[in-house]
């Protein structure tokens, strides 16, 4: 006989572990499924930052900019020892598009989302405070503000956040690939290989927190669903000789004006990130020789005299709502979809930003509420302690 749960995951990546964790805390039985490693995929390859996205009021995101500060303080709370604050650097040269006022404007705005909490204070550095700026070229710079932000290793993270899901009762299976589910009218029935072996379980609801692979996962599950037109989005990040002293920098790349960010990661620094369209199998994404070229062209413009030799690269994959014209600008808003709305058996999740992986399972188990037996609350996600496992 095969076991039946409240909830399957499949997805290993910060937003399946995050689901199984507020699955586990109100008292489902859950059950995640994971083909490789946790965090194997974009949740080890982004920028490491829990921020809430200074650059998102541009596009006037201010619910994902305070939704992401909120959590931001939360995990600051619960994950100090895997979340921390970090001084950030933006500076201004005179051929810098974002003015020191329209910068001004936007770091209040930041706090004012913030509440005025203690990571929220920024202010502008004088001239006297640019000697030792860890190479920064301070020639043509007319000014230089600091404001705050988060750093974590997303990888830790997310094995964290599995960990705590595992201590209230969730399951993992890992390897584990997900062959296929069928819809009844009240359950689903999953098929699953591990360990060489085809198995079988069922559950009130599945979770599809796929990534890159969630159309792949929604192509599997029968009768067929909806799917959301989605574009696969490659990054590129280098990991570079040298260390940083004075915390973050983010810098306007010359050639495009795209946000990157110089961040000190494991006793060197690390640059990042690109944006280019990816066709093809997600688990063949590579960093690009332009890709490469168009980072340390960054580099050597704001900082010169740096040591530019390449130590390490890494790729991920975002997934975003597919539309034309440039990525830069578009939305990072979490999509999620159903399979049907008055009692979803599915819930699939497009996109998500790696700060905001907690809300959007608070969000996943809202729209399943309906789908799942009463069970009694055995903890709440925002007050549960992080700790990092080996």
């Amino acid at each position: 006989m095969s076991e039946h749960y409240d909830v399957v995951v499949v997805g290993g990546g910060i937003h399946g572990v995050g689901v199984a964790q507020a699955a586990a805390c109100a008292g489902h039985s859950v059950l995640l499924l994971e083909q490789q490693a946790l965090a194997a995929g974009t949740s080890s390859r982004s920028s490491k930052l829990i921020h809430g996205g200074l650059r998102y009021l541009e596009g006037r995101d201010f619910g994902l900019v305070r939704e992401s500060l909120q959590e931001r303080a939360i995990l600051l709370n619960i994950a100090p020892e895997l979340v921390r604050l970090q001084p950030f650097h933006i500076p201004v040269y005179p051929d810098t598009t974002r003015r020191p006022l329209t910068l001004c404007a936007g770091l209040s705005l930041y706090a004012l989302l913030d509440g005025f909490g203690p990571g929220s204070r920024f202010r502008k550095l004088r001239p006297a405070e640019w000697d030792d700026l860890d190479g920064l070229d301070t020639h043509r710079l007319q000014a230089l503000y600091q404001y705050h932000d988060a750093q974590t290793d997303d990888a830790a993270l997310t094995r964290a956040v599995m960990h705590s899901a595992i201590r209230l009762g969730a399951g993992l299976a890992c390897p584990a690939e997900f062959l296929g589910a069928r819809l009844a009218e009240q359950r689903c029935e999953i098929q699953y290989r591990a360990h060489g072996a085809e198995k079988h379980c069922s559950a009130a609801t599945l979770v599809n927190a796929g990534g890159p692979w969630a159309g792949d996962v929604a192509m599997r599950i029968s009768p067929a669903m909806t799917t959301v037109p989605v574009e696969l989005v490659q990054g590129t990040h280098l990991v570079l000789e040298g260390t940083l002293t004075r915390g973050c920098y983010y810098m306007e790349a010359p050639q495009d004006r795209r946000a990157i960010f110089l961040l000190p990661w494991r006793g060197h620094c690390m640059i990042g990130t690109t944006e280019h369209s990816y066709h093809g199998d997600p688990a063949s994404v590579r960093p690009l020789d332009q890709e490469e070229r168009y980072l340390l062209e960054v580099l050597h413009h704001y900082f010169p005299g740096r040591p530019d030799r390449v130590i390490a690269r890494f790729a991920g994959l975002r997934v975003l709502p597919a539309a034309d014209g440039t990525i830069f600008p578009r939305s990072r808003e979490t999509r999620l979809t159903v399979d049907r709305q008055a009692q979803p058996r599915v819930v699939s999740i497009y996109g998500g930003k790696l700060t905001g992986y907690r809300a959007t399972a608070q969000k996943v188990m809202r729209l399943l509420a309906r789908s799942l037996p009463p069970r009694k609350p055995v903890a709440y996600t925002a007050d549960v302690k992080l700790v990092a496992v080996d």
